[in-house]
């Protein structure tokens, strides 16, 4: 038996699913779209239930995909699911009108439904009461009053529920006009006639292909109907025109006729059952907002608790990233002592633990980021912080909702696409997450870091409070900023032209945050990235091993390594390394230029050459797909310091920043690297695309390749564009 969730926005929704599910949920998308899919289980009475927690929604008036999504679920026409056996509406007792309007739809569902009278507590602060017998009387279904967050009269709610699947039901009252409901029937026919040609549309779909004056329905659902041909469904669309010019001329136009019967409704249940004060009391969430919505105030407050959550993330991310790493770095160790060299060594100790390990080793980032983000969304804060940023993303076509994802990407673009599902609007939806990867995350840092110190002076200005290599650093960052504005603007103007839509967002009460809501949406999120990017991050790296690790002649590159140490020129270049690892580190740089890779690197090499790259940096652009910091430590193996370069280490920063100081281009004593050179490579990573997990979140929620390929396209596109400037303007200026 199945019972479907449906509620508002910041209701409680949420809560009450994980109060009532525990751990037995899981999450995921439904067939062909990206909405979300909440599923969980529960025993009520003796009864197993499965719960599917919907999107948030103020209506069921689809006007997106998204919200098509929901509609066909309640129907029972998404693929891979059943129509619900009840519905449980959850409701806001502080703001009933509001919440009573998407009542009055779900009622119109031939299932039985219970109401969730949530935020009884709320109302009582407000000064609201609401009479629950009255109520239930008024609406014909049943009424249970609870506290979500409390898990107070969850009891009540469960045995409601079982109750409710098998009572009888009667179908309630329509809230329209005798006459629209005339028009309704007659189209329901006409459909089976023409259109649909035998096949029974569900009345709630006709009446509402009857209110859809933006024409999304009427398109989804003819679309749909395959067995009509053109004739037929040009006759329906004049039947829907000529009913909707009737009603218009009988004093009831479209869409206006549906507030004004549902809200004509929701008053007369609400006369009698809710008893309001005289005037509006001031509460605690009043108060605060008058300091946390304040256009100065509130917007210094703001960057000041993302400047620390930002921060936050680093420091604490720091000590379980360490033992990740070193637990991986262990494995490794311990599987290379334990197996004879060769290919099957290399492939688990190179690719398939280093491949796991370097995706794994960003989750305590993504764990404390959707720690902060939960935190901040079950209190209220999220809904001020949206409101705030709104004017300054509207300038670029978006509203305030994508501020949090794009920020969220500075630590990681893999959470802040995956939070970009926040945004109800697809336009602004997509045009997030595909700018969301230009902010500089984490894993460019180590890029940052080596270039800036071998290369950009560490000039002094304002009395050394500031470096010219903090300030380059600075400048990669706001780099991403800008470029990401610059496409968004381009992308709302093509892709996804539209006015913006008016920023309308409801700020609810603040409360103390619920452990468990927030647990599982860490817990979730945690397992989502584990899940979606390791698989495919993984398998990369196992491929891109294998590029590195074939051909493979040890004997001939081990006495061409012996002959080459007999060449003072080459001693004097490894001075850095230990004589005993010499000859091994010219071994691996060997195998490195005669691999798959390193030909491949050659290969472009005509192509990056513009940029003042040679095969070098090419074979490191290219082994740096799965994950962007990957290219300083092929870099390390090409330039004989050994593929255990540990880029949080001082020495080995300065020991590789001296080798590429060092470094000629082939045949000829020119240096390869220069400042022009280190920009160049600073700007190519700063807009490319060289991440396998974000492009497979990308895949997740666009439910598409057509949109991670289009990034990567474009993004790379960008990087190669911006490294030619940089690298032409400034060898100018040099």
């Amino acid at each position: 038996m199945t019972v479907a969730l449906v509620g508002n926005p910041n209701t409680g929704k949420s809560t009450l699913f994980n109060a009532l599910c525990g751990v037995r949920q899981r999450v995921g998308n439904y067939p062909g779209v990206t909405v979300e899919k909440k599923v969980g289980h529960a025993t009520f009475s003796g009864r197993d239930l499965e719960l599917i927690d919907l999107p948030g929604t103020y209506s069921l008036a689809p006007h997106s995909p998204d919200e098509m999504v929901t509609v066909d679920v309640l129907l029972g026409r998404q693929a891979g699911t059943h129509p619900p056996h009840a519905i449980l509406a959850i409701v806001d007792a502080s703001n009933l009108e509001r919440n009573l309007y998407l009542v009055s739809q779900l009622l119109e569902f031939d299932r039985p439904v219970v109401v969730a009278l949530n935020m009884m507590d709320v109302a009582a602060e407000r000064g609201v009461e609401v009479d629950v017998e009255a109520l239930q009387k008024r609406l014909g279904t049943t009424v249970i009053p609870i506290q979500a967050h409390r898990k107070v009269g969850l009891t009540e709610l469960e045995a409601a529920l079982v109750a409710s699947l098998d009572a009888p039901r009667e179908a309630p009252a329509s809230p329209f006009p005798q006459e629209f409901c005339q028009e309704v029937t007659t189209l329901a026919d006409a459909w089976e006639t023409t259109v649909g040609i035998g096949d029974a549309t569900p009345r709630f779909l006709v009446e509402r292909l009857l209110l859809d004056s933006g024409g999304y329905l009427e398109t989804h659902l003819l679309e749909e109907s395959v067995n009509a041909d053109e004739a037929a469904i040009a006759s329906f669309r004049d039947q829907l025109t000529t009913a909707r010019e009737r009603l218009a001329a009988g004093g009831m136009p479209v869409p206006a006729i549906e507030a004004m019967s549902r809200y004509a409704w929701v008053g007369e249940v609400t006369s009698a059952a809710v008893k309001r004060p005289a005037s509006r009391q001031v509460t605690l969430s009043d108060r605060i907002d008058r300091i946390l919505t304040h256009r100065l105030l509130g917007t210094l407050i703001f960057a000041a608790l993302m400047l620390t959550v930002f921060m936050t993330i680093f420091t604490w991310a720091g000590v379980p990233m360490d033992l990740i790493d070193e637990g991986f770095a262990a494995a490794g160790e311990m599987v290379s002592s334990r197996m004879a060299e060769g290919p099957l060594q290399s492939l688990i100790a190179d690719g398939v633990i280093a491949g796991v390990g370097g995706v794994v080793i960003f989750l305590p980032q993504i764990l404390i980021l959707f720690f902060f983000i939960a935190v901040l969304e079950d209190c209220g804060y999220m809904a001020r912080a949206a409101y705030l940023m709104d004017k300054l993303m509207s300038r670029v076509g978006l509203s305030g909702k994508s501020f949090i994802p794009m920020l969220s990407s500075f630590a990681c673009a893999v959470p802040g696409i995956m939070s970009a599902r926040v945004i109800e609007n697809r336009r602004d939806r997509m045009t997030t997450i595909l700018v969301a990867p230009l902010m500089s995350c984490s894993a460019r840092l180590p890029v940052y870091l080596i270039l800036v110190s071998a290369f950009i002076p560490a000039t002094p200005y304002l009395g050394g409070f500031l470096t010219l290599q903090v300030l380059t650093i600075a400048a990669m960052y706001l780099l991403g900023i800008v470029v990401a504005a610059v496409v968004a603007f381009i992308l709302k103007k093509t892709f996804f032209r539209g006015e913006t839509p008016p920023f309308v967002m409801e700020l609810p009460s603040y409360k103390v945050p619920s452990f468990t809501t927030v647990f599982f949406r860490v817990v979730d999120r945690g397992w989502a990235f584990i899940r979606r990017a390791g698989t495919i991050i993984f398998a990369v790296s196992v491929i891109i091993w294998a590029l590195m690790y074939f051909p493979r002649n040890d004997e001939a590159i081990s006495a061409q390594a012996t002959e080459m140490l007999k060449d003072p020129a080459v001693v004097t270049r490894m001075a850095d390394v230990p004589e005993e690892d010499r000859q091994a580190n010219l071994e691996s740089s060997l195998h490195q230029r005669q691999s798959i890779l390193g030909q491949a690197g050659q290969v472009i090499e005509p192509v990056v050459r513009p940029l003042g790259w040679d095969w070098r940096i090419g074979s490191a652009a290219i082994a740096s797909f799965p994950a962007r910091e990957v290219v300083m430590g092929v870099l390390g193996v090409i330039y004989n310091l050994g593929e255990d370069l540990d880029l949080g280490d001082k020495g080995d920063q300065t020991r590789l920043g001296a080798q590429l100081q060092a470094a000629t281009w082939d045949g000829t004593d020119d240096p390869v690297y220069n400042v022009p050179v280190a920009l160049s490579l600073m700007v190519f990573f700063a807009l490319c695309a060289q991440c396998a997990a974000t492009l497979a979140v990308l895949k997740r929620e666009t439910n598409s390749w057509r949109w991670p390929i289009f990034s990567f396209v474009y993004m790379t596109a960008l990087a190669y564009v911006g490294a030619l400037i940089t690298y032409q303007v400034g060898m100018l200026l040099v």
